[in-house]
């Protein structure tokens, strides 16, 4: 893979599903699908939605290294980046990402106490692609 950023990148923006994983208090790993990432920067970088409710919310606050996996079940290939998460609830944060008719999901608008930010950094990653795995550092 000559320029991971680009070939990752072009995977991300094609995947319909993200899935994130995290760990519990016990050190168990959950999976979860999640709304696709709302901001991207490079592959590095990434703002997703959730409700502060949610235990996701609650265990990275104790634990914040996580995963995000995309995948193209078009050509059978994914993307897995590992890094940490930052849980945002600020205004600034949340007024970042806002979308139009997300009071589907937080009825009390972008102010609702129950939408929160997830902002991921990853730190390294592995690609599956043509039944070989590679694996890059991210900057």
């Amino acid at each position: 893979m000559r320029n991971p950023e680009e070939t990752i990148g072009k995977l991300i923006d094609k995947a319909t599903v993200t899935i994130i994983s995290y760990c519990d208090d016990e050190g168990y790993p959950i999976s979860k699908a999640m709304l696709n990432p709302r901001e991207r920067i490079g592959i590095k970088e990434f703002y997703l939605t959730t409700n502060t409710s949610s235990d996701k919310v609650k265990y990275f606050k104790n634990n914040p290294k996580a995963t995000l996996y995309f995948v193209d079940k078009r050509f059978f290939r994914g993307a897995s980046l590992i890094g940490e998460v930052e849980v945002l609830e600020d205004a600034k944060s949340k007024e970042r990402i806002w979308q139009e008719g997300d009071t589907m999901y937080y009825p009390e608008g972008v102010t609702d106490p129950d939408y929160c930010v997830l902002h991921f950094i990853a730190k390294r990653g592995r690609y599956y692609n043509n039944f070989k795995n590679v694996n890059f550092e991210i900057e």
